[in-house]
């Protein structure tokens, strides 16, 4: 098994010749206002719908994001509905496995749409910054520090 990569933040902390920092950004326009689903959404879509949005409206687009969510909330639904047939069927492993493959799917939209840290630092939106030995002086001076 190979190991994974060191994050961008690591790379840059040991001082390594590989991390070569974003030259070039592009700003995507933050979304004002949450749109409204393309289609119904159950419970738990309409839930993920609203979070997504409301963490996500930094980066994501609303020409370019949308269907993915769509499909990512709807994948959600499906897995709630799935889930209960297999806990209510022991001897459901069809459908057991089914749900695996389904929360591989939803772990992957969710990474393509850069809901986790090591996508969000490849979208340039955050990168974990260290506080200099000043930085961490002049933060203990401050009267409000504690």
């Amino acid at each position: 098994m190979v190991n994974p990569g060191k994050p961008a933040e690591v790379k840059r902390l040991l001082g390594s010749r590989h991390y070569e920092p974003s030259e070039s950004v592009t700003f995507v326009p933050e979304v004002e206002v949450m749109p409204e689903p393309l289609r119904v959404l159950g419970p738990s879509g309409l839930e993920l719908w609203k979070r997504i949005w409301s963490m996500g409206k930094v980066w994501l687009s609303l020409s370019t994001d949308i269907d993915v969510l769509q499909i990512l909330c709807e994948q959600l639904d499906e897995r709630d509905a799935l889930r209960e047939l297999v806990m209510s069927d022991a001897e459901a492993w069809r459908e057991r496995a089914a749900l695996r493959e389904l929360e591989k799917s939803i772990r992957s939209n969710l990474s393509i749409l850069g809901f986790t840290p090591t996508d969000r630092m490849k979208l340039g939106v955050a990168e974990v910054q260290k506080m200099s030995k000043l930085e961490e002086l002049m933060a203990m001076k401050r009267p409000d520090a504690e």
